[in-house]
């Protein structure tokens, strides 16, 4: 079955860094587009970066302002995200995502798995 296991989080002052990571079984993880995802406590789910199948493209939501680099390794069936210059604001539990489309009448991708999350907490 379909399995998204993230790692990686943890307890960073403002300014630091972290690199999550997100081990993909159970389907043939060079096939799919990947995205992550986060959560903050009373917020809902928003969306961070999606890289392609290959690695050669990646997009990201406005607020990561280039503080963070999504990659792959399509060899290891790993996903993986650099954060940089972390702020108290980043606190929230990320999450990796199978993307399964496209929805060009809302412009966002579409998900069928989604990891439970590692928690990234940025205080000082």
């Amino acid at each position: 079955q379909v399995q998204l296991v993230e790692s990686g989080g943890g307890l960073v002052q403002p300014g630091g860094s972290l690199r999550l990571s997100c081990a993909a079984s159970g389907f043939t993880f060079i096939s799919y587009y990947m995205s992550w995802f986060r959560q903050a406590p009373g917020k809902g789910p928003e969306w961070v970066s999606t890289i392609n199948n290959g690695g050669e493209a990646t997009t990201y939501a406005d607020f990561v302002q280039g503080r963070f680099i999504v990659s792959r390794d399509n060899a290891k069936n790993t996903l993986y995200l650099q954060m940089n210059s972390l702020k108290p604001e980043d606190t929230a539990r990320y999450s990796c995502a199978r993307v399964v489309g496209y929805n060009d009448a809302d412009r966002r991708f579409e998900y069928d798995y989604r990891g439970q999350g590692t928690q990234v907490t940025v205080s000082s």
